[in-house]
């Protein structure tokens, strides 16, 4: 016989309120609306995964420990885990549901085998009964849920986990089977473009299974005091309207602000969102215009096509160039090239324990970034998609940094690629200049980049197109001695090879009768390579072609 959920929490789950008394769960509007999704879920036989992202003090913690528990004490063989971020979370966390357990009424109250500071086991020393239990543990702990089957998991304030977040959610997810009656909810507030955030935006994508849910502080009604006769700002009138805000959860808002948050605008929207956006928008000391950031991500376009060129290559020269597209490509391209536009591509190479190789291409007319390149660390692999990719373009200007390796920069070229990016080399010897390729970065160099770039995401952040860039843009910071880099854990490849490319567009010519008469021909040159439609291209090269 089945058991519904809702009337058995609000019947029989005690629970300690915000005063300290102990007092019946009943649910109020936003777990309402959790509830419902988990009820249709089960409804329709999935596997129940939802992703809360979540406002302070909205009770989803509560509600999901109340769902688990009823499960664990009413079916066998149930078992549950708790995973919370720090030690005296986990505790809370435990302690609910001991409160929970001591007062169900004693005809329902299930045996116990034991009950300590980690677990709750239903069950007798001779071995009979439920058999099911609710155990907790704490992120950050070395194996944690690698060597135990769940039914359900209750993974609490995961953008706050210590340790490798994604190493151990692979071991926990991997601890739940795929079946009807299994259960996995994530909730967290924000913290950052850190994981959980690639977990929500995966979800919000359709890339996962589990479900997005958002419910903003505007949501709960408690959230509201008595109306003071103060007048709104811009910012209150604009959020009125668009929200329907009353004039009640304006006064407490601004309450909030100055009581709870220290007066900080940006903690609030942190603590208490009301979109997700703004979750996100509050979080480190970030060198460019977060906001502006988290807008364009918001409104940036999907890449045309991904893929890599494929070629022939002996050693000596590129030929038979052709584009293979490819899901999860190393390119995407956001526009195709115009015939008689010069292009700019700037390129980042592995370095200081980077992994990754970056490029963009850039439409020297209009500012806006049209490709870009990521890899994993291979030189040569890495000089034939530039290569490829710069001709592509229209033979582009190609600038790559030159402080680690001056490999890519020397086959471009051996290659004979006829553009590339020239700066003032100082002979040390006689102390007169003379020219050098690529880009090199130095003291002097690096800021003056970065500030080109950062004015560039202040006053048009349109012209970047791609989320990925703007995302590790939001996790380049300004560290505590004032040196802007990406935040520990995080990666800056392409960050670093946008301002360069922004940077090199100086250099490129820009005189129309030689442009139109140096692009057109190499325009129908690349008509001939790539074909007039770049979505239908074979791939049967020929057993010569030695694909890359």
């Amino acid at each position: 016989m089945s058991i519904n959920t809702k009337a058995y929490i609000e019947n029989y789950i005690k629970i300690r309120d915000k005063k300290n008394n102990i007092v019946s769960l009943v649910l109020n509007e936003p777990q309402l609306k959790y509830y419902n999704v988990i009820k249709e879920m089960y409804r329709k036989r999935k596997p129940i995964r939802i992703i809360i992202l979540k406002a302070r003090q909205m009770g989803f913690s509560t509600e999901t420990e109340a769902i688990i528990f009823k499960n664990v004490v009413t079916h066998h063989n149930y078992n549950a885990g708790i995973v919370a971020h720090k030690e005296d979370s986990t505790t809370n966390l435990f302690n609910m549901s001991k409160r929970m357990l001591e007062y169900l009424p004693e005809d329902i109250r299930p045996e116990q085998k034991k009950s300590n500071a980690k677990e709750l086991v239903f069950n007798n020393d001779q071995g009979t009964g439920l058999d099911s239990r609710i155990k907790c543990m704490t992120a950050g702990g070395k194996g944690i849920g690698r060597s135990d089957t769940f039914t359900a998991l209750h993974l609490s304030e995961l953008a706050f986990w210590e340790g490798d977040k994604k190493a151990t959610m692979t071991g926990l997810l991997q601890a739940v089977p795929n079946t009807p009656d299994s259960m996995i909810i994530i909730e967290s507030t924000a913290n950052g473009y850190e994981y959980f955030k690639e977990m929500w935006d995966r979800a919000v994508a359709g890339k996962s299974d589990f479900y997005p849910l958002f419910i903003g502080w505007n949501e709960l009604k408690e959230y509201c005091m008595p109306y003071t006769g103060f007048d709104l700002t811009q910012e209150e009138r604009e959020l009125k309207e668009q929200y329907n805000l009353t004039l009640e959860q304006l006064t407490w808002r601004r309450w909030c602000i100055q009581n709870n948050c220290s007066g900080d605008i940006n903690q609030f929207k942190q603590e208490y969102p009301i979109c997700p956006e703004e979750a996100f928008l509050s979080t480190g000391n970030c060198y460019f215009n977060k906001e502006n950031i988290i807008n364009r991500i918001n409104t940036a376009p999907e890449p045309l096509v991904r893929g890599k060129f494929t070629c022939y290559y002996d050693g000596i020269r590129i030929r038979n160039q052709k584009f293979l597209e490819q899901e999860e490509g190393n390119i995407k391209i956001y526009e195709y090239p115009e015939k008689r536009v010069p292009y700019v591509l700037g390129g980042d190479t592995a370095g200081e324990g980077s992994d990754y190789f970056t490029a963009h291409v850039i439409n020297n007319i209009t500012g806006k970034q049209v490709a870009v390149l990521k890899q994993q660390y291979n030189e040569i692999e890495y000089v034939k998609q530039v290569y490829c990719l710069g001709m592509f373009y229209n033979c582009a200007l190609v600038g790559l940094e030159n402080n680690f390796s001056t490999y890519p920069t020397q086959k471009l070229m051996e290659l004979n690629y006829p553009n590339q990016y020239v700066r003032k080399k100082e002979d040390q010897y006689n102390n007169k200049y003379e020219k050098s390729y690529g880009f090199k970065t130095t003291s002097i160099t690096r800021p003056y980049i970065l500030g080109l770039l950062q004015e560039i995401i202040h006053n048009n952040t349109d012209v970047i197109q791609d989320k990925e860039t703007l995302r590790e843009m939001l996790t380049f910071i300004v560290n505590d001695k004032g040196r802007a880099e990406a935040e520990e854990g995080y990666h800056d490849d392409l960050v670093m090879a946008l301002a360069i490319s922004y940077y090199i567009r100086g250099q490129q010519d820009y005189k129309k009768a030689e442009r139109e008469s140096k692009y057109r021909d190499i325009q129908e040159e690349i008509d001939k390579i790539f074909g007039k439609d770049i979505n239908n291209i074979e791939e049967d090269y020929g057993d010569d072609v030695v694909p890359f």
